[in-house]
């Protein structure tokens, strides 16, 4: 029955159970709902009477090595320093290519996302800063400057088609904008004794990356292996977060084709038409040769058309939607909450996040955008009003994972985790209710007054 299905070019049994998943996990509120799904789930285990488990998970020993040199550490720091690289490498991609061709490409189009991003960083770190100056808290001042791209798009997602794109795009340039000034932050704020040494292979391993675009090597495994066996190995052994290394790297991915659209128009279509003459009906695909080889040469054809760049973002995005932001928010969200709750939420480090993210971000974005478009720098978008920017600016102050990441880096172990974690939960819960529940009045602001201009024409 198989060889029949396969020989008739039947569409196979799986399919069907397979592409709903697919088309889920590429939807951009997929990772907003995995990653409230993985928190649950976390904050559920750590409070459960299996809480011992969920410590045995998190510090689970796992070891990576090839022969002599080996690497044994805790689960949760794989997962922090290593999944969470791959996270940034997806990052570093999106800001590239947003620097080359999207809303950062022109200073025009950047200074309003880049202003909103700046007021929405600066805002929250002086309210933090208000609550927390001169105690063990004040490390803390990077956690709720960072926007969850992931969480805000899922959000601004359920609320369907009425949202204007442009609204979708300014989100999507202030979060990326936002998350470059959280990588610098990592970088210069929050890096360890360095070892210069170990720092310095990394800069040679950066510039056979650099040299590979340079020479026009396409092939991912050669980025693959300078990238994680050369540079982010590195980064790890010297002191400086090596997601950093997964945002430098993302840098010397080669963005150009190496086909112009009408040399690919030409060849394809030569292609096709070989493809039609050596297909035969009556000839099972497998056994046809020519019709493989001319298949596997429009395959390759297809790939010179595109850039690395592009292909490693399409197919690394849904395994950090689906697997790593999950697995980053099961590892870390699961704070043990003791005692009142409400009390935690009164100690200063967490009403220092509360006040950034709920308060900081909404106003230092609105008032930011205001100020750039009141200098004459840039002009509103025509589908865009204040209302828009003021429910975008509550969106961002969704910090969740970047926050929670940034968290781990100032308190880890210390007795200021639990109150920063539980802040970083209520604040994005929060913010993003708010900012949902702002962009939906508008929304439905909008559409009442659509239906009242149609019956009064």
């Amino acid at each position: 029955m198989l060889r029949s299905i396969e020989d008739r070019g039947e569409e196979p049994l799986i399919r069907p159970v397979v592409e709903p998943f697919q088309r889920f996990i590429h939807t951009e509120s997929a990772a907003g709902i995995l990653l409230l799904v993985s928190t649950v789930v976390a904050l559920m285990w750590a409070n459960s009477p299996w809480a011992e488990t969920y410590i045995a998970f998190r510090r689970l020993p796992v070891t990576v090595g090839i022969g002599d040199f080996v690497l044994t550490e805790p689960l949760v720091l794989w997962i922090n320093d290593g999944l969470m690289a791959m996270f940034f490498f997806v990052i570093g991609l999106e800001i590239k290519r947003e620097v080359l061709v999207g809303e950062l490409s022109s200073l025009r189009q950047a200074t309003l996302p880049l202003a909103a991003a700046l007021g929405g960083s600066t805002l929250p770190a002086l309210l933090y800063t208000a609550f927390n100056a001169g105690t063990e808290g004040a490390k803390g001042w990077g956690i709720p400057m960072a926007t969850d791209i992931a969480f805000s798009l899922g959000i601004l997602s359920l609320l369907g088609k009425r949202v204007p794109l442009t609204l979708k795009v300014f989100l999507v340039a202030l979060a990326i904008a936002d998350d470059l000034g959280a990588v610098l932050i990592i970088a210069f704020f929050y890096t360890s004794a360095i070892s210069w040494m170990s720092l310095e292979v990394g800069g040679g391993f950066l510039v056979a990356l650099i040299g590979a675009n340079v020479l026009g090597i396409r092939h991912p495994l050669v980025y693959g292996m300078l990238g994680i066996g050369g540079l982010w190995l590195a980064f790890l052994l010297s002191g400086v977060h090596p997601t950093i290394a997964g945002v430098l790297a993302a840098f010397t991915i080669p963005a150009r084709t190496q086909l112009s659209g009408e040399e690919f128009i030409r060849r394809s279509r030569a292609l096709i038409e070989k493809f039609q003459k050596v297909t035969k009906p009556s000839e099972p695909p497998l056994a046809n040769e020519a019709r493989q080889k001319v298949a596997s040469r429009l395959q390759h054809v297809a790939r010179e058309a595109g850039t690395p760049l592009q292909r490693l973002e399409h197919t690394l995005h849904p395994w950090v939607t689906a697997v790593i932001l999950p697995v980053f928010a099961l590892a870390n969200a699961g704070v043990v909450i003791e005692g009142d709750a409400f009390a935690t939420l009164g100690h200063p480090v967490a009403l220092g996040i509360l006040a950034g993210l709920v308060i900081g971000k909404p106003v230092g974005v609105t008032l930011a955008s205001w100020l750039a478009v009141r200098s004459g720098l840039v002009t509103m978008p025509d589908d865009l009003n204040w209302r828009h920017i003021i429910g975008t600016g509550f969106l961002a102050g969704i910090g969740f994972t970047m926050s929670l990441f940034i968290e781990g880096l100032a308190f880890g172990k210390t007795p200021l985790d639990a109150p920063a974690k539980v802040g970083i939960l209520a604040a994005s819960g929060i913010a993003g209710l708010i900012g949902w529940l702002f962009l939906k009045r508008i929304r439905q602001t909008q559409s009442s007054g659509s239906s009242q201009s149609g019956k009064t024409g």
